[in-house]
């Protein structure tokens, strides 16, 4: 996600950090060059330039500047005004307060409606309120039956009438059965169409017009730039739309439709979709995601993930066992489980400060060796795991053929663990531990 803008930006930046001293005509240059990248990116030409006109507004003077260092300075404002081009700040859902609230997702077919319906029912559950899904696609072959499919899935109940073709009141027996079921939210699936079908268009506004929903997000797939964006803009002329959520951003390298969106519509990114699974949807944040493009990190994001995925009672004992008795093997397999719920590590190391693609493309992170370095440990008896000096060259070798992977494997995960340990007690010394590492991962080198 914004790979390519991020090494860009990222590029012009460190050449104007370089030279320490800067002055008009070296900030007029470097803005020509952001405005190069971010066109490259597929992003709006009328946003580019009024986004630039506003940076070189409020760069005026930085070049005078003593204190703060001028280039640190402009990436600020870069900064600022990229966050306000995403949306300023964070809109959330905006649900009644007599439920059920509804919630439409319309879009163009292929864009990922259906999947984002369940990935939007599952994080709400997941904050405690109770949700429905509706399949109101009657036109396309096997949704319904993908919409079921999630909802096991995820454990949220559909609402399924395969005898009607009726949309309307499809959706209006839906929810009447949430609000039998005390349900909070509704989320109704719509079919995917074209914003110059008027037919299907007017099956929309009979759609709102009937069920009065709280909520209407689009669904856009983020690879398609400024198609994304101008299909938006027919959506919400015809329908009103209260909100967009970005699909497929996790193989956007460009991110054209997320800078150009809310420019256009002026509705809010609410949500995007960073992955295939069930939980990979994410809160949009503009200034979160702001620092992220200039490669600043994202600690926030990265936190919250991690109390959503560990277990925090897990967390507490294992530190506890650790403080007193030491990391064994068997404390690791735990750990590193439980960092895997984070989702692939590519994608944490970009939340950190500092990490930029270069150092990832650097950084051997194969996903595959860590499933090898989780079928080494799991080759182990649990006699082995927490007392690891046992481990003779018989053993190992015993370990490498019950895993299927070289010997050598086998030492290189040991020989990392033993440096682990020692990093662990140091860390014990100073304060809260938090995880270990992850053996099998060359970590990237954290300076420019």
């Amino acid at each position: 996600m914004f790979d390519e803008l991020s090494e860009k930006l990222d590029a012009v930046f460190a050449r104007l950090r370089g030279r320490g001293v800067l002055n008009e005509a070296d900030i007029k240059e470097g803005l020509r060059e952001v405005r190069r990248v971010l066109l490259e990116a597929d992003v709006n030409f009328q946003l580019t330039r009024e986004f630039l006109e506003r940076v070189e507004q409020k760069a005026a003077g930085v070049a005078a500047l003593r204190s703060v260092s001028p280039g640190q300075q402009l990436v600020k404002i870069v900064h600022d005004e990229l966050a306000t081009m995403l949306g300023e700040r964070r809109e959330g859902l905006r649900i009644g307060t007599v439920p059920p609230g509804v919630v439409l997702m319309v879009g163009l077919q292929g864009s990922g409606k259906t999947t984002t319906a369940a990935k939007l029912a599952r994080k709400l559950k997941a904050e405690g309120r109770p949700t429905r899904l509706v399949a109101a696609d009657v036109y396309r072959p096997a949704a319904i039956d993908q919409l079921e499919t999630l909802g096991k899935q995820i454990d949220v109940p559909v609402y399924v009438d395969r005898e009607s073709k009726d949309v309307v009141k499809i959706a209006k027996r839906g929810i009447e059965d949430a609000h039998r079921a005390r349900d909070r939210v509704v989320i109704v699936d719509t079919a995917g169409r074209l914003q110059i079908d008027d037919e299907m268009m007017n099956e929309l506004r009979r759609l709102k017009e009937a069920v009065k929903p709280d909520e209407i997000l689009f669904v856009a797939d983020g690879m398609t730039g400024q198609d994304a964006v101008k299909i938006a803009k027919g959506f919400d002329d015809a329908l009103g739309i209260t909100g967009v959520v970005l699909t497929k951003m996790d193989g956007d390298a460009r991110g054209g439709a997320a800078l150009s969106i809310y420019g256009v519509t002026k509705k809010p990114i609410k949500y995007i979709g960073v992955g295939e699974k069930v939980d990979a949807l994410e809160e949009f944040h503009p200034e979160r995601m702001a620092g992220r493009i200039l490669q600043m990190g994202d600690i926030v994001t990265l936190v919250e993930k991690a109390q959503e995925s560990f277990d925090t009672e897990e967390s507490k004992k294992l530190e506890k066992k650790v403080r007193r008795e030491g990391l064994d093997l068997e404390d690791f397999l735990s750990s590193m489980r439980q960092m895997q719920k984070l989702g692939p590590l590519e994608g944490v190391l970009k939340m950190l400060p500092g990490v930029n693609a270069k150092m990832l493309k650097q950084a051997n992170m194969d996903p595959k060796r860590m499933k090898h370095v989780e079928a080494i440990v799991l080759s182990m008896t649990v006699e082995e795991r927490k007392n690891p000096h046992v481990l003779n060259g018989s053993r190992r070798a015993r370990i490498a053929k019950g895993c299927g992977r070289p010997v050598s494997d086998v030492n290189r995960l040991l020989e990392q663990f033993r440096e682990m340990q020692k990093m662990m007690k140091k860390m014990g010394k100073g304060g809260r531990m938090g995880f270990p590492g992850m053996p099998g991962m060359t970590p990237p080198r954290m300076g420019r």
